[in-house]
């Protein structure tokens, strides 16, 4: 196996603007949602994936959908992406999507100013009226590494410097 990247978490202040962003609340609820922040694992030897867990409680109606903060962030070898689905058990019960389809976490992303912050924004897109219930510490994604080539006449020099948007397809 290639060891090639690390998670962590990112400042306090940056998951503070995250959260407060999605749920509200104060600086104490949001402190107290990142101080219980679980690292991404493995379940198994044998896995690819790796599961984000959920920092908050939340449930999800047919049709709706939620952007999860998970206070995480992945620095990685270049010439590696991590790829976030959903796990595979809540995809497969609750039609449990990506509203990307799969999140695309690019290496330099580490660094951009907001920390490399791992954003997940999913819906329940169940056709069979289920309601999906995650606990805070419960897995609901996973990300898996995959290392990616270039072509032979690639010469791109730009920087990365934020999250959705911010290399304009360049």
């Amino acid at each position: 196996m290639n060891r090639i990247a690390k998670f962590s978490k990112v400042s306090f202040d940056e998951f503070k603007k995250g959260y407060m962003d999605e749920f509200g609340g104060s600086s104490e609820d949001a402190r107290k949602v990142y101080d219980g922040i679980k690292l991404p694992v493995r379940a198994t030897s044998g896995s690819a994936g790796y599961d984000f867990f959920s920092p908050v409680d939340f449930t999800l109606k047919p049709g709706q959908t939620i952007k999860i903060p998970t206070g995480i962030r992945a620095r990685m070898n270049e010439e590696w992406v991590l790829a976030i689905f959903p796990r595979s058990g809540l995809g497969f019960k609750y039609r449990l999507q990506l509203n990307n389809t799969v999140g695309i976490i690019d290496s330099d992303y580490y660094n951009s100013d907001n920390e490399g912050h791992i954003f997940i924004k999913i819906t329940n897109d169940s056709n069979e009226g289920k309601e999906l219930s995650v606990s805070a510490g419960g897995g609901f994604a996973q990300g898996i590494f995959f290392m990616y080539g270039i072509t032979e006449d690639d010469d791109c020099e730009g920087l990365r410097n934020g999250g959705f948007g911010s290399t304009d397809g360049k």
